[in-house]
């Protein structure tokens, strides 16, 4: 796959991206490229100070797919809870298993945990405002202006909530947020969500949390690799998974690709683009024109 990507950008003035990998390797090898126009926000698979270092504009489109995020967290939330996953697996084998130990579980009224309280995070709260949830958010970024919402650490929220959700972006600061020492502190029943970022997660504790019942359910969108091939996760009936596509719905895949795609031109045309991730590119002099530099 690196090597299919870096056939592909061979030559390539701008690329229009998802999460693909762009490491110094690959832009090492790409002399002629001029800007990475993300369809998305993270950043964490493009080496900014490399595509910096070549003159290489890296742009993102912020508020492009937020709302698909938020409805997909809630959504898995929601899935994991009724248990959606095992009940459809289950009607097709043939059975009808509608109690016991295969009752679902309720949303409404239980204490919501927001790890990470940016635009993302935002737009979930107003949608469980409807399920007459208590949340909780974790942020030092997050200032105590929303009387709906209880502001407290992260220790505190995992050992109240009945169901963590991460919009967290991964970094440094980030990496492994949530490990054994943080999952030790859930209580037996709760749900964690990831719709942020894979890294963020130790999955290999997950996955023990999860088998021994420590954690009752998870409900993954991203992964630390993807796909997950060989995950022990893929082998627990008590995790619902789905492929990276929180982000990505009709209307979404629209818009990122509109603005990624102005990006690219504009950076072509050796104007400077909206929503640049790496706005010191610009320090050492705005991107110029395709045929007005030596590639």
């Amino acid at each position: 796959m690196a090597e299919l990507r870096r056939e592909l950008a061979r030559g390539a003035a701008g690329a229009i991206v998802s999460t693909d990998p762009f490491d110094a390797d690959v832009l090492e090898r790409c002399p002629e490229l001029r800007v990475i126009a993300r369809v998305g926000v993270g950043v964490d698979s493009i080496d900014l100070d490399a595509a910096t270092a070549r003159g290489v504009a890296v742009t993102i489109t912020p508020g492009a797919n937020e709302v698909t995020v938020a409805d997909h967290a809630v959504a898995l939330m929601l899935s994991a809870l009724r248990r959606i996953c095992m009940h459809d697996a289950a009607v097709r084998r043939g059975e009808w298993n509608r109690t016991g130990e295969h009752t679902a579980w309720l949303l409404t009224g239980k204490t919501v945990g927001l790890v990470g309280y940016g635009r993302t995070g935002r737009l979930v709260a107003e949608r469980l405002r409807g399920f007459g949830v208590r949340l909780l958010v974790s942020d030092p970024a997050a200032a105590a202006r929303d009387d709906e919402v209880e502001l407290v650490e992260l220790a505190d929220l995992l050992a109240a909530a009945d169901v963590v959700s991460l919009h967290v972006p991964l970094a440094p600061g980030t990496r492994g947020l949530i490990g054994a020492e943080q999952l030790a502190l859930m209580r037996s029943h709760t749900v964690l969500v990831n719709t942020s970022r894979g890294g963020v997660v130790d999955e290999l504790a997950l996955a023990e949390a999860l088998r021994t019942g420590r954690l009752r359910a998870a409900a993954l969108d991203v992964f630390a690799d993807e796909p997950p091939v060989g995950s022990p996760l893929l082998e627990l009936p008590n995790v619902t998974l789905t492929p990276h596509v929180s982000g990505l719905s009709t209307d979404s895949i629209a818009e990122m690709t509109r603005r990624a795609t102005a990006s690219v031109i504009d950076v072509l045309a050796g104007r400077a683009p909206a929503d640049l991730a790496n706005p010191a590119v610009l320090r050492a002099g705005a991107p110029a024109p395709v045929g007005g530099r030596d590639a």
